[in-house]
């Protein structure tokens, strides 16, 4: 393999050192061994006094990081016995943990699409950049699976329900409502992004950043925030539907036909995620609690059903089991959560 053929390319320039996701044709999309290449390079530059700032982007013209390696993740959960999905989720989310720490300033480019997984490597960093091109979710509802990555923590801190909203519906963000949710800090046009890295080479963050950013066009969730807010803080999914359908607003009524769409088990786990994160806190004690909450997935069959229905099959047509969200009862939920003695990953007590 050439460099250039590498998942996952490194290189300084000044003072910065800069993370490129190498995989175009797939988005980007995160392996086991770019996380642990990237976790790896962040243990040299956090101790190279040369290296003041740390730089992630995409490779190609798609965006920065389309999610995790899903078709990997429904190949062992199908065929094999999830150690692997296991072993790149605590990887993973170590490597979260670790950017949210990170004692250097961690510039994310948040350009194009950033789902899942993408997130998770870009919106816990110090210093979150969204373009006009930037579309970012955590669509794992639609797949059988539970927003993760620190996902429901960065999720439950949002204004409001707006947290709620995403991560029930998958939806897509652009860059005003990104800043209003607070997954990112500061816009600028696309168009600036190659002179943003030239100045970070010679620049302190703030003041490269000066030099570039701008107001972005008017997101759509702040005008959304009286039904979302009214809707979305029922106690149940179930109540939540019924109150978006009968609100009497249009776009209201549009989400909850959404949400039906959506597996009903992760539709409730992902709530009760939400609800429980809002209280655990710290985002290590939320990353411990998606850990649990992983691993129940890969041994129920919504994951595998909803990754073939999107990515391998691509017929759009999931069949959850169960199929509505009265037949998943609370004691299904629970057991999402429940402890996993020696294999918990620790991140909280380490």
């Amino acid at each position: 393999m050439s460099a250039t053929e590498a998942p996952v390319l490194f290189h300084t320039a000044g003072r910065a050192a800069h993370i490129t996701l190498n995989r175009p044709r797939a988005i980007n999309a995160l392996t086991h061994e770019m996380v642990r290449r990237i976790d790896a390079a962040l243990t040299v530059w956090e101790h190279d006094p040369a290296v003041e700032t740390v730089v992630v982007s995409g490779a190609g013209e798609r965006g920065l990081c389309a999610g995790g390696d899903i078709r990997a993740i429904h190949d062992d959960a199908r065929d094999g016995d999830g150690s692997a999905a296991a072993a790149f989720w605590r990887d993973e989310y170590r490597l979260n943990a670790r950017i949210a720490r990170y004692p250097k300033p961690y510039v994310a480019l948040m350009d194009g699409i950033v789902m899942g997984g993408g997130v998770g490597v870009s919106a816990h960093g110090s210093v979150r950049i969204v373009t006009e091109r930037s579309r970012i979710a955590m669509p794992e509802t639609g797949i059988g699976f539970v927003p993760d990555v620190g996902g429901t923590h960065l999720l439950a801190l949002a204004p409001g329900e707006l947290g709620t909203h995403l991560a029930l519906t998958g939806a897509q963000i652009g860059a005003d409502d990104a800043l209003l949710c607070g997954l990112a800090d500061h816009y600028l046009p696309s168009t600036h992004l190659t002179d943003l890295l030239t100045d970070l080479a010679d620049l302190p963050v703030h003041d490269a950043l000066e030099r570039h950013v701008q107001q972005p066009a008017e997101g759509e969730l702040a005008a959304r925030r009286e039904w979302i807010d009214a809707c979305y803080a029922a106690d149940t999914v179930e109540e939540i539907v019924d109150r978006l359908r009968g609100y009497g607003e249009p776009a209201a009524e549009q989400t909850a036909k959404t949400l039906l769409t959506r597996s009903p088990t992760s539709l409730k786990v992902t709530l009760a995620a939400l609800r429980r994160a809002r209280r655990l806190g710290s985002l290590e004690r939320v990353l411990d609690q998606e850990y649990r909450v992983s691993r129940a997935c890969l041994r129920g069959p919504d994951l595998v059903e909803g990754i073939r229905a999107q990515v391998i099959d691509k017929d759009r047509d999931p069949h959850w089991s169960p199929r509505t969200l009265a037949e998943v009862p609370e004691a299904d939920v629970e057991r999402f959560f429940a402890p996993l003695g020696d294999r918990e990953l620790g991140l909280a007590s380490s």
